[in-house]
């Protein structure tokens, strides 16, 4: 009998890995390398209920927010799962701890895309104290970035710290101390952000929010 169970735990754990994959490449423009690991008994899962879930991804584009890789944990999920229609609902509000990492490529990507050069803009002006960002390094640990006045050739290299503090993101210029809080929704808490390996590391959690 208990062999049954896990069997048929297997099976509707397939039906709802497979409803997660689908519900992250809708969401995503692109994601990839995805791994799913459903931590739950056969008759939570027959209930809609997920004890414990998580997710890692790589290469994703999550509404032009470039992340090289994704690791998600969430707790106590109440789902409405239908596998013939392949449709999956959250019932209840969770909240999820996720750690994104972001390369040099995937930071500057970001900041000079159309749909967020604007945040690019405002860090020259705020932090700068310039008209244009040029250029973004992440080098030896540091986060290095380049900017200029209009219509002058000198493009001047400035160090910025970069940390958190009550659950939000600031950019520092070292030499000048100038400060600016990066936008984002107020429903994420950052809990940790640093720069390992020339990699930025953000630790976060999250209401879902699809």
């Amino acid at each position: 009998m208990k062999s049954k169970q896990i069997q048929k735990k297997g099976i509707l754990a397939k039906f709802l890995e497979q409803g997660i994959r689908i519900l992250l490449i809708k969401e995503c423009k692109k994601i990839c390398n995805i791994k799913i690991n459903i931590i739950s008994s056969f008759n939570q899962i027959l209930k809609g209920e997920i004890k414990k879930i998580n997710i890692t991804a790589k290469d994703i584009n999550y509404k032009d927010l470039l992340f090289d890789k994704l690791e998600l944990e969430a707790d106590n999920l109440k789902i409405n799962f239908k596998p013939t229609k392949k449709e999956l609902n959250f019932i209840n509000n969770p909240i999820i701890k996720f750690r994104i990492l972001l390369s040099q490529n995937s930071f500057r990507t970001i900041l000079f895309s159309n749909k967020w050069n604007w945040i690019g803009n405002i860090i020259s002006r705020e932090v700068l104290n310039k008209d244009q960002l040029k250029d973004i390094k992440i080098s030896n640990g540091r986060l290095l970035m380049k900017s200029s006045k209009r219509n002058i050739n000198i493009i001047q290299e400035e160090e910025i710290n970069i940390r958190t503090e009550r659950g939000k993101i600031y950019l520092e210029n070292k030499s000048t101390k100038k400060t600016f809080q990066i936008p984002i929704e107020d429903k994420i808490y950052i809990n940790n952000i640093y720069i390992e390996n020339n990699i930025i590391n953000v630790s976060a959690s999250s209401s879902i929010s699809f």
